[in-house]
């Protein structure tokens, strides 16, 4: 079969019809951009630009046509909004466990984000937990280590699979997450072992928190280490959340109560010095937690469902 003539440059050709040609055999007839250079008398180099001006000019309009488009858009907006590093959007899923659903997520997102034999610090709670069950296997078979943010060994001994580990990539601070008094805390973090955890973790390019919202349902409230009564006064005082047991307001600012002086772990300002700090939280009670966390700069990357996404979207950054 012979093939069609080229199109050559010329005068007669306006700009929007070599524009509209290019987009054409581009997107509708899939040839290349060398194809369409011979058919149009164009170096390919002008062909590349061509396609991009009529992009930016809205005469190609591009529709993804599955299922998870609008996560994909989403997620865009979410990084844009809030200046984040990336986000990750997940579709809903009936009578689905949705911390199990984001621990999944954020687990396959690490996959991709941690390199060979790197360290990742990591959270107390029970999305991070999940995330945690599933890359026992790759942390072994990558030599990537573990360490974690605060106190609090039973929560984290539950999702890091000590079978698939070798305790040489395990490194858990020996402690509570709260001691009883300020005092004390300072009298754990004071002891070397402990210290030299706490330093290792500034070590760490990527961590992994969960983030607590203020209700009875929160991580720290079913583990006994905060009573209601006590959340209630935080909410009070402006509490919408917390990240490694650290209360903050809207604004992200950290509340200035003596529970912060009883946890053993690292601050919000140190975990703001990791390069990336993924927060994987969902589900409409944790919205003001996220946007709260978002503001205050705490993570720098989101993973969270889709419905929850909306509604961030809908406060302004």
């Amino acid at each position: 079969m012979k093939s069609p003539e080229p199109v050559t440059s010329s005068p007669e050709l306006d700009d929007e019809e070599t524009l509209s040609r290019a987009a054409w055999y581009y997107y509708h007839d899939g040839l290349t951009q060398a194809d369409i250079g011979e058919r149009l008398g164009l170096p390919r180099l002008k062909v590349s630009r061509l396609l991009e001006r009529a992009r930016r000019l809205g005469l190609i309009q591009v529709k993804i046509n599955s299922s998870l488009s609008s996560c994909l858009a989403l997620e865009h907006e979410l990084t844009q909004q809030f200046h984040l590093h990336a986000a990750v959007v997940i579709p809903p899923l009936d009578a689905a466990n949705l911390n199990d659903r984001l621990g999944q997520a954020a687990a396959q997102y690490l996959m991709q984000v941690l390199r060979d034999s790197e360290m990742l610090a990591v959270g107390w709670g029970d999305t991070v937990t999940r995330a945690l069950q599933r890359l026992a296997y790759t942390f072994a078979s990558r030599n990537i280590s573990s360490i974690s943010l605060t106190g609090g060994v039973s929560g984290y001994l539950q999702g890091l699979g000590l079978p698939q580990l070798s305790a040489q990539n395990i490194h858990l601070i020996p402690a509570p997450i709260l001691a009883s008094s300020p005092e004390l805390a300072r009298a754990f973090k004071e002891e070397p072992r402990i210290a030299e955890l706490l330093a290792m973790t500034q070590l760490a390019q990527v961590a992994l928190v969960g983030i607590g919202a203020t209700d009875e349902q929160a991580t720290l409230v079913k583990s006994g280490y905060v009573s209601a009564s006590e959340l209630t006064l935080f909410r009070r005082m402006g509490a919408v959340g917390d990240v490694l047991g650290h209360f903050y307001d809207v604004e992200g600012k950290m509340l200035d109560i003596s529970l912060h002086q009883q946890i053993i772990g690292i601050s919000l300002s140190q975990l703001g010095t990791i390069p990336i700090r993924i927060g994987a939280s969902g589900g409409p009670p944790k919205v003001a937690a996220i946007l709260g966390a978002l503001a205050g700069g705490h993570i720098n990357v989101l993973i969270t469902d889709e419905e929850t996404a909306t509604q961030l979207l809908r406060n302004p950054a």
